[in-house]
């Protein structure tokens, strides 16, 4: 660089033109170093912004691949089948308000001249969907939960709601309202819907009635883990048609206007849409809620047997041979029941059920859900390398095929709501009996004794606790020391001691 500089300067005097392109060349090598200089430092420093650097490429290049075949698009997606399926769906989606209230003390001096209360009002809402003519009215369990009062308002009426059930593994819920000949949405097939289908979600929004949102199928059979319940099914479609707070409940409809998912779920940070919704499928929707409509619950299905995704890892960890990664790994098989008595083992590989194919535990999970106890499934499973073909009758949690109705026990004593652990959890829990608490009221026994929500009693002192009124009867009598052992809701056996006066 040295020699090449003093060259240029031994030249400089003799010629003008030479001047400049020495000054141009010597800018140009600066710019050079600089410019690797700086592309060298940002690559050290900005390591952790890449994958949004990406996107937003990605992004980019994505808006020029849309403007470009703008025309194709709005030819392929036709515009009247939307506007068609829009003012369908619009006349079959409900607003609906949760009225809660919470009634509180003001200090405690109201609390010791037994002064009333102050009551505060809360309201909330969401969205539903005319299921029949005569009012009843689907949404999700979480826009009714903690309801004192429900009104659904359709159009320019509203109504008073009662609450006919609800399914917490699904977050579903059915509504009844006095109506006649109102507007129901068809149903079309959740199966048949394929990913990249145009849909529309139909809902209100920021209390935004009949609002309509158009995208694709992104994905089928999502699982989220958000469903709180012990026998959760997950099994999303997922869009990207935008749902925000207020969408719960409403409708995702196809092309053709018919219902194809009841919106349940964003992903956030904000609270907001950020590219994503989810939808329970139609499918496991007219089981559940036909189930409520006939008989006020929903009669589930079991076959007694614990699956999990079969994936690398699994597949390593329990040195696996596959050739592929296809169907759901059989982790527990419980005895007495279906898949027991059909020869399904732990550690066979469920490739199909029926006609269906099996490729994760969110799809065994909705393809059971469509099933009522008593019903016979045909299994298609591997073990070892053989491909295997068993018939499975399904049970209901009790492990018959009679038709189910909960029964919650109150009592004031102890301040809660019980009920007795079906069959199919004790297997689970490896445990002989037990009674779960339901609901705590302030003041109770139970709730002074610091017992949690979903604990599940199995043993007093010495007594074995298989039935709520016995539960009373054992903690009434007993003073000084106790011992009561149980399960809490994650599954952990243990056991809390207190001393009764």
């Amino acid at each position: 660089m040295n020699e090449l500089a003093q060259f240029l300067m031994r030249h400089l005097q003799n010629d003008l033109s030479m001047k400049q392109k020495i000054v141009f060349i010597i800018l140009s090598l600066a710019s050079g170093y600089t410019g690797a200089w700086l592309f060298q430092l940002n690559n050290n420093e900005s390591v952790s912004a890449e994958l949004i650097e990406n996107v937003d490429n990605e992004e980019q290049a994505q808006f020029h691949v849309l403007e470009n075949e703008a025309p194709k698009l709005i030819s392929d997606t036709n515009s009247d089948d939307f506007v068609s399926a829009s003012r369908k769906s619009t006349q079959s989606v409900v607003y609906i308000k949760n009225i809660s209230t919470t009634t509180y003390r003001m200090s405690f001096m109201d609390m010791f001249f037994g002064e009333p209360g102050r009551a505060s009002e809360r309201v909330s809402s969401g969205s539903g969907v005319i299921y029949s003519a005569d009012g009843y009215i689907i949404t999700n369990n979480h826009v009714v939960a903690d309801a004192d009062k429900l009104e659904v308002v359709h159009g320019r009426n509203s109504y008073e709601a009662s609450l006919v059930g609800v399914d917490p593994s699904t977050d579903l819920a059915v509504l009844k309202i006095d109506g006649d000949k109102l507007p129901v949405l068809p149903l079309g097939s959740s199966k048949e819907l394929q990913v990249g289908e145009w849909v529309i979600a139909v809902g209100n929004p920021f209390n935004l009635t009949s609002t309509v949102t158009g995208g694709i199928v992104s994905a089928k059979a999502r699982a989220l883990n958000i469903v709180n319940d012990k026998f959760p099914i997950e099994s999303f479609i997922q869009t990207d048609a935008a749902i925000n707070p207020g969408n719960s409940g409403g409708a995702l409809v196809n092309r053709q206007g018919e219902l194809v998912g009841i919106n349940t779920a964003i992903i956030s940070r904000t609270g907001s849409y950020a590219g994503y919704g989810f939808a329970v499928p139609v499918d496991i929707v007219k089981k559940i809620v036909d189930d409520i409509i006939k008989y006020g619950e929903v009669q589930k299905a079991f076959m007694g047997a614990d699956v999990i995704d079969l994936t690398p890892d699994v597949a390593n960890r329990l040195s696996l041979e596959v050739s592929t990664l296809e169907g759901v790994f059989v982790r527990n098989v419980q005895s007495d029941w279906g898949a027991a008595e059909a020869g399904i083992k732990e550690g066979d590989i469920i490739l199909q059920i029926n006609e269906d194919k099996v490729n994760s535990k969110a799809m065994f999970d909705e393809l059971i859900s469509y099933q009522s106890p008593g019903d016979k499934i045909v299994v298609t499973f591997k073990r070892d390398k053989k491909i295997l073909q068993k018939e499975v009758t399904l049970s209901n949690r009790e492990g018959t095929t009679e038709i189910l109705k909960t029964e919650i026990y109150t009592s004031k004593y102890l301040g809660a709501d019980l009920e007795i652990v079906p069959k199919v959890e004790l297997d689970l829990l490896k445990i002989d009996a037990g009674i779960r608490i339901i609901k705590l009221y302030p003041g109770g026994l139970l709730s002074r004794l610091e017992l949690q929500e979903d604990f599940i009693i199995t043993r007093i002192n010495e007594y074995q606790i298989d039935d709520p009124q016995k539960l009373v009867d054992v903690l009434s009598e007993l003073t000084g020391r106790v011992r009561v052992e149980g399960v809490n809701k994650a599954g952990i056996k243990g056991y809390y001691t207190f001393y009764l006066r």
